[in-house]
């Protein structure tokens, strides 16, 4: 097969790092890629969002299928524009993908689904979460408990549009379910928690993620299944109703309330950095159901799990999330896969022959392990390897973990 990953991220890194072990693959091509995944498969410079740059190279490599990664092209409707053509796509419609760019129409799609949420507020009043209705890159959720930062979080929500969504807060354990649909069915796979918040101590702003790990204390394949029944089905089967069959994934941020499970919000794709703490956990064949799911018969998949565990660790640039970094050469990276740690290359770019930095989340470190506790040290000893102007990480992600 040849695939096309869409998309040059940490995500789509860990992506491609695990389509090349499929015994399938002959060639794994990217858009536009980063450095990292350059050494797996040919990267070709088309922006993730050019829907006829996308359609025209699918035909040139002759790709029997193609994989979004991200949210906004996706929401912008890619995927329609490749599929329309009669090219292959592990990714949901522009109507399917208003799961996640608009919380408002989530809302709705849940209630007709009768899939328990956060309760919706007509008036911003602490303690309550206020959300940028539309796409935000992960940073459009402000949590407030006091008035003042909720005076503060209705002055940034703007930035990301008019339209907001505010929601009483829940307390509670957060987790993220994910969930492989061809549109009818589901097939689970192994459930993460991730860390968003900027600082250790879970304080700091939101962020698009810090950290993240698996597996969960008391959630194994039967407990993420009965999510899956009582989340996810119910609303792979709302939007097949309404015309808009989802196909890709469908990811659930819940929160573990003492009322039962609350879903905070949805996701059109595979999440980040969950992805790298999650795809080191599969053992089944993932180009498999990623066409199986395309092609509508996501039965004949096989995504076992296997007996280990993953954490993985953001290397950001020093004033992420409020900015990034460009151009600091970036050391160690070869030290650190000596230890066995995986590197996933995010915010990076290549300076002649110089690895240097390019964005706000530069790299990905993930150990695995016997356990989250050995895992996690692994990872932590293959980040004291890599260094780089301002490089920042937090010291905590998994820290309280008791699997």
């Amino acid at each position: 097969m040849k695939v096309l990953l869409v998309g040059s991220g940490g995500r789509e890194h860990a992506l491609a790092w695990k389509l090349t072990q499929a015994p399938r693959l002959d060639e794994l091509h990217a858009a536009p890629g980063n450095p990292g995944i350059a050494a797996l498969g040919r990267c070709h410079p088309v922006h993730p969002e050019d829907g006829e740059g996308l359609l025209a190279l699918a035909g040139s490599l002759e790709a029997d299928l193609v994989v979004v990664g991200p949210e906004a092209p996706l929401v912008a409707g890619v995927a329609d524009e490749l599929r329309h053509a009669g090219v292959p796509v592990f990714g949901p419609s522009a109507n399917a993908a208003r799961i996640e760019g608009s919380k408002s129409f989530a809302k709705e799609v849940m209630r007709d689904a009768g899939v328990p949420t956060a309760r919706a507020l007509s008036v911003a009043r602490p303690p309550c979460v206020v959300k940028a209705d539309g796409l935000a890159a992960g940073k459009g959720v402000f949590v407030c408990t006091d008035q003042a930062e909720l005076h503060v979080a209705l002055r940034a929500v703007r930035s990301f549009g008019d339209s907001i969504v505010i929601e009483e807060l829940l307390d509670g354990e957060e987790i993220s379910v994910f969930a492989i649909s061809d549109g009818t069915d589901a097939v689970a796979m192994p459930a993460v928690q991730d860390f968003k918040r900027a600082e250790d101590g879970d304080v700091g702003p939101n962020t698009g993620g810090m950290g993240s790990y698996s597996p969960l204390a008391g959630f194994g394949a039967g407990e993420t299944e009965e999510l899956l029944d009582a989340i996810h089905r119910p609303v792979i089967a709302e939007l097949a109703a309404r015309g808009t069959p989802f196909v890709g994934v469908l990811f659930a941020g819940v929160m573990l309330t003492d009322e039962g499970p609350r879903v905070l919000e949805f996701n059109c794709r595979f999440g980040d950095p969950e992805t790298q703490s999650l795809l080191p956990r599969l053992d089944g064949d993932l180009l498999g159901a990623l066409e199986a799911a395309a092609s509508g018969h996501l039965t004949s998949s096989d995504l076992s799990v296997a007996d280990n565990a993953a954490v993985t660790v953001v290397l950001t640039a020093g004033a992420y999330p409020g900015g990034g970094d460009v151009g600091s050469p970036i050391h160690g990276i070869e030290d650190a896969e000596e230890l066995g740690a995986l590197v996933f290359h995010a915010g990076t770019a290549l300076k002649g022959d110089e690895l240097v930095t390019n964005g706000g989340r530069i790299l990905n470190v993930t150990g695995t392990g016997e356990s989250v506790s050995q895992a996690r040290d692994r990872t932590y000893a293959a980040c004291e390897r890599i260094s780089f102007d301002g490089v920042r990480y937090r010291k905590d992600i998994a820290a309280m973990a008791h699997v």
